[in-house]
């Protein structure tokens, strides 16, 4: 077995000081399968964070597993630029006829680096290239990548403050929901722009997530979204969503933004996109706008041969039917109810929101949130927390995950909550899992 406090003294004298997981989950994860991670000193770990998001069909997934490991006995080109390969090809017929067609949609694939980060920086690039306007609007709360072009349009002073430059090209208005219920923010938006004395520039696009992942999952409406759309059209904008974390059936549908009705001009998409946390990154372009020239935007490791391999096989496997779909909106609702019940216990304090397996349990208070989550997690749960004071605790299960697994996390978190709150959990104890030690 590995010495765990070994390897901790090796995590804080060999690695960077920019390490975070390591620091909220202090372990060596040995392996992973489905929603179980396992710690090179035994301890099942269930995984409700899910990669960040990269991993919605779970850890090690065996039927995507077995195609890439079909291609690579093949000897199949895995690194190739962007040049034309069966894999790149299978993947985009695959797509455009499993995805977008039966959506009703119609646009042409970038594939740019690795990250989401790439991607955004991509879709900010193209959107001032069509327009000839530099500014972007963006939201309050908003977070789209750590790179200096995405870290300009994400909103967390600590993410900006670490550029060391300073940021511009960007303007920040409220997201929905964040002057309170009573203040319709697109109606805001749409009076900023349309007056020539608001000192906002007219933008070259409108970024936005239709839920708010890092900014402590807030969600936005539907008549909101439409809004925000026409806004857009009306002022010669592009209309970006950012569906990095939230696309791939995390809200309940492949897109975070079809319950809408919308049709944004660009479409951003990485972490599970793969299927398999294998990076690949991608912009879906409306046709008029693909105004790129060849090699005006490159990267070395844009279209991944392996990545595109496995999202063709997590696409075949998982979305040519509803079923999925259904199953992962009934396991949302199931997850959506029980945390429900856990904050009506505690009173008016605590809330729930979310869409779909993306929810997020607001704790008010951030010293409640890291305890909870530490606890939890020395009882065997991985979470994360969010928010603009990190007083969210943020749920990401995978999408592959059994009730059973999925219950077994609840009663740690509501475990774990109890006895930060008051010590007194004698009532849960009965039913607590004991995935946390072999």
């Amino acid at each position: 077995m590995t010495d765990e406090p070994r390897s901790e003294t090796a995590l804080q004298s060999l690695e960077s000081n920019v390490r975070s997981y390591p620091i909220s989950f202090p372990a060596v994860f040995s392996r992973a399968r489905g929603s179980i991670m396992l710690t090179a000193d035994g301890r099942k770990i269930i995984d409700f964070l899910s990669g960040a998001g990269a991993l919605n069909y779970g850890h090690n997934n065996h039927q995507i597993r077995a195609a890439i490991t079909e291609y690579l006995a093949s000897d199949a080109v895995v690194h190739g630029l962007d040049l034309a390969t069966p894999a790149k090809l299978e993947f985009m017929e695959t797509f455009n006829a499993v995805i977008l067609r039966e959506r009703g949609l119609r646009y042409r694939f970038q594939f740019t680096g690795p990250t989401g980060a790439n991607a955004i920086e991509a879709a900010l690039k193209l959107s001032r290239k069509v327009t000839g306007r530099q500014n972007i609007i963006s939201f309050t709360n908003g977070f789209h990548g750590m790179s200096l072009g995405a870290s300009a349009v994400t909103a967390r002073r600590n993410y900006r403050a670490a550029c060391g430059v300073p940021l511009s090209g960007a303007t920040f208005v409220p997201y929905d929901g964040f002057l309170g219920p009573a203040v319709d923010t697109a109606e805001y938006l749409s009076t900023l722009l349309s007056d020539d004395s608001s000192g906002i520039d007219a933008p070259a696009a409108i970024l936005v997530e239709t839920v708010q992942g890092e900014g402590g999952i807030n969600v936005a409406r539907k008549e909101w979204l439409q809004s925000i759309q026409a806004i857009a059209k009306s002022v010669g904008a592009l209309f970006i969503v950012d569906d990095i974390q939230m696309g791939c059936g995390r809200t309940g549908d492949f897109f975070s933004f079809e319950f809408a009705g919308i049709s944004p001009d660009i479409v951003v998409m990485s972490k599970s996109l793969s299927g398999y946390g294998v990076p690949l990154s991608m912009l879906l372009i409306k046709e008029e706008h693909d105004a790129w020239r060849p090699g005006e935007h490159t990267g070395t490791f844009r279209g991944n041969n392996l990545a595109l391999v496995s999202a063709t096989a997590a696409i075949n496997i998982y979305w040519r039917s509803c079923t999925f779909a259904a199953g992962v909106r009934q396991m949302g609702e199931a997850m959506r109810s029980r945390l429900d019940v856990i904050a009506s216990k505690r009173g008016h304090h605590f809330s729930v929101r979310g869409r779909g397996m993306a929810l997020g349990f607001d704790c008010q208070a951030a010293e409640i949130a890291e305890a909870t989550a530490r606890k939890a997690f020395q009882k065997g749960l991985m979470i994360e927390r969010c928010g603009p004071n990190n007083q969210v605790i943020k749920f990401l299960p995978a999408l592959t995950i059994d009730l059973e697994t999925l219950n077994q996390g609840l009663d740690i978190f509501e475990l774990s909550l109890a006895e930060t709150l008051d010590g007194s959990s004698s009532d849960l104890v009965g039913r607590s899992s004991s995935v946390g030690s072999t």
